[in-house]
């Protein structure tokens, strides 16, 4: 069996605070992110890059696919487990 590493991977991402939807908004693409709504005020519906719904809920960080107005969600954890911040 062979082992492989993973390449290091930069991304661009933003934490979601539930109060600041325009700037991912201007950030990801309005088109790609929708919410929060009335009935769930903690939730965002994103599109993935393949075209599919994601929820990220207050606290989950979004992270910016190469595709125009395509993002996913990541958990705090798993995103603190897995980044770490790289000089711009």
């Amino acid at each position: 069996m062979s082992r492989y590493r993973k390449k290091p991977v930069v991304v661009e991402a933003m934490q979601w605070t539930g109060r600041n939807i325009q700037e991912l908004w201007a950030w990801g693409g309005a088109e790609g992110i929708y919410g929060p709504t009335d009935e769930h005020p903690d939730q965002l519906r994103l599109t993935t890059i393949h075209g599919d719904q994601a929820v990220a809920r207050v606290g989950d960080w979004v992270i910016r696919e190469p595709k125009p107005n395509r993002v996913y969600p990541c958990n705090p954890d798993v995103f603190a487990e897995t980044y770490e911040p790289v000089d711009a």
